[in-house]
């Protein structure tokens, strides 16, 4: 698959410092398939880290971003290896990365295992999809119109 058949958004990448390029190699950050949507975060930490069951850390991954597009933003998100296996997930669910952020991104990993987790020099903890978002216009009414559902809340349909 070609770039010509996906949508593209350029991203400008500014590498931290010597060991985040090494990371990352010549290409900077590449999906790991053709069709892969998320592209791999690194730790780009020089020791073990170490993350206690119910603790969180901030882990930097060596890199700053640039959106070149109006309305893209970078999502972070857990690996689903990393998540669903050894418990170690983004700590608010999905991090976002503004697009006016110039700064190093990091990612606040929690460990929602029973055993301490080590974070390995270099090792692949989080995934960024870049995605459109919308800036919301609001408009102030006195009344909303209804819906089937109304104002069921959770668990409204009983199950």
């Amino acid at each position: 698959m070609t770039n010509e058949a996906l949508s593209v958004a350029p991203v400008r990448i500014l590498f931290t410092n010597e060991n985040a390029r090494l990371l990352y190699g010549e290409s900077g950050l590449q999906p790991a398939t053709p069709q892969a949507v998320g592209i791999d975060l690194r730790a780009c930490i020089t020791l073990h880290i170490p993350v206690a069951p119910s603790e969180r850390k901030s882990i930097p991954v060596g890199i700053a971003l640039e959106p070149r597009r109006a309305g893209i933003a970078g999502f972070v998100y857990s690996r689903s290896g990393l998540g669903a296996v050894k418990g170690l997930v983004v700590a608010q669910g999905v991090g976002i990365i503004d697009p006016d952020y110039r700064g190093e991104v990091s990612v606040f990993l929690l460990n929602t295992s029973q055993e301490v987790y080590i974070v390995q020099p270099g090792e692949r903890i989080a995934q960024i999809v870049f995605q459109p978002y919308f800036r919301p216009v609001f408009e102030e009414v006195a009344a909303l119109n209804s819906t089937e559902r109304g104002t069921g809340g959770f668990g409204h349909t009983g199950q």
